[in-house]
């Protein structure tokens, strides 16, 4: 089976928080579909260790340079200050290449102020921490905001930064990573505390193992 590569852009404020329950899942194989079918690699700017906004130190794997767009099946952009103050500039470079490649993007919080200035939400469906939040930037698809936790649309996914299960949901969605059944297994325990569809889940698992 040929492995394909979720990259994670690290930078220095990175709200490390928001991506963390997605990159949890896609690198634990428990009930994903095809177990082993996507790796993770960290991606920064120029491959320098770089420290989160919580605090931890993360050494890339490689520099966005070294980003393969045919080979890749997401990219995943986390908040941060960075953004905000019109940085990671290369990261959106990258973006607008990844979703030529017809491959999808992920942006959370502060990143999807940075897709917005640089007209990638202007045809989309999408969402961020607030209408207001994004109508700064100056873009053009205001008319296509969402009141939503993330929206995906068009290989694009959006989220606010109070929703880092919910943008985890639509990526686990959409790189196809788990039954339906496992999917709101997962969603209803992350999401609201519900272990129920959980344990429903481990009873049929073992019921089919006997």
């Amino acid at each position: 089976m040929k492995r394909s590569t979720v990259y994670l852009f690290v930078f220095d404020t990175m709200a490390d928080w928001e991506p963390a329950f997605a990159m949890a899942g896609i690198h634990t194989p428990q009930w994903q579909l095809e177990p082993g079918r996507y790796q993770v690699q960290t991606a920064s700017i120029d491959g320098k260790i770089i420290t989160t906004m919580g605090g931890v130190r993360i050494q890339p794997d490689l520099t966005l340079a070294e980003v393969s767009p045919q080979a890749s099946a997401l990219l995943i952009l986390p908040g941060g200050l960075s953004w905000e103050h019109g940085g990671n500039l290369e990261a959106i470079r990258m973006a607008q290449e990844i979703l030529a490649a017809d491959v999808p993007v992920a942006a959370i919080c502060a990143a999807t102020l940075a897709l917005a200035r640089a007209g990638l939400l202007d045809d989309r469906q999408h969402t961020s921490n607030a209408r207001e939040y994004l109508s700064a930037s100056g873009y053009r698809g205001s008319d296509l905001y969402r009141e939503a936790p993330a929206v995906t649309d068009k290989n694009v996914i959006t989220a606010g930064g109070m929703a880092p299960v919910d943008f985890a949901y639509e990526i686990f969605k959409v790189l196809n990573l788990y039954s339906d059944a496992a999917l709101e297994a997962w969603y209803a325990l992350f999401k609201n505390g519900d272990a129920s569809k959980y344990y429903q889940l481990v009873s049929t698992s073992n019921s089919g193992a006997s």
